[in-house]
């Protein structure tokens, strides 16, 4: 008998319920919240690179690009290249795409180590704050023509700075794609006294979320990788693109 079907009804309303259960997920922001004075998200590697990330968000990642195929992944904030192998490394076992890294400043050694590693032919860097425009043509320049285009924002956490990327690589991101936005989870946190940092609640990635989603009706957060997801930092900043880009329409 195959039971497929009904294992994918069971758990999408299990996990609706387990969004639902307040008890539970008032002690999944509190233990992200003490266990982020220690760096949590740190913690993680693909591949023997550190990714920062949490599990959840990064089999999360997993289960997008799996599904949707992207052929050009872009992520803005390279960190420690982690995230651009996993990226890689699934365009790799789907036979195609290349992945773009943005930042503004990449350091020597860990593009070193990407470039060494066996998942790194498909990474191109583009050095540059990810909001200047020269920048964003440079990316754009990269893109081919009638790509599916997925987009990961990962860099600084202000709320002008995320709003002002979101404005930008929406553009590029295509239809039955996703656009992530990365660690929204500020938001419902303490300010970080222990990793003081330019943004905090009230000044955030979920602040811009919410700014541009009144500006464009082009992407939808995903029900169903929100309500699954527990200890996490992109709750919420999964959306799916439904329509596509026209310039000049949002």
């Amino acid at each position: 008998m195959d039971d497929r079907a009904d294992f994918e009804k069971d758990i999408r309303e299990k996990a609706l319920q387990m969004a639902a259960d307040r008890e539970l997920q008032r002690l999944v922001l509190d233990a992200t919240a003490l266990s982020d004075r220690y760096g949590s998200t740190y913690f993680w590697k693909w591949l023997g690179l550190p990714i920062v990330q949490l599990p959840d968000d990064i089999v999360t990642i997993q289960e997008i690009i799996w599904e949707t195929r992207p052929q050009m992944i872009i992520e803005t904030g390279f960190a420690r290249g982690g995230s651009v192998i996993l990226y890689s490394s699934l365009l790799r076992l789907l036979g195609e795409g290349l992945v773009v890294s943005v930042d503004i400043d990449v350091r020597a050694h860990n593009r070193q180590a990407v470039m060494e590693h066996p998942c790194g032919d498909r990474i191109t860097f583009v050095e540059g704050s990810s909001t200047l425009p020269e920048t964003f043509d440079r990316v754009r320049a990269l893109v081919p023509d009638g790509a599916r285009v997925m987009a990961v924002l990962d860099s600084d956490h202000t709320h002008d700075h995320v709003l002002e990327e979101l404005r930008l690589y929406g553009q590029l991101v295509t239809e039955g794609q996703f656009l992530v936005v990365c660690d929204t989870s500020i938001e419902d946190g303490p300010p970080a006294a222990d990793r003081p940092r330019g943004w905090g609640p009230g000044n955030s990635p979920r602040t811009a979320l919410d700014v541009y989603l009144q500006e464009s009706d082009r992407f939808q957060p995903d029900q169903w990788l929100d309500s699954k997801i527990l200890v996490a930092s992109s709750r919420g900043g999964y959306l799916r693109c439904v329509k596509p880009w026209i310039p000049d329409a949002g």
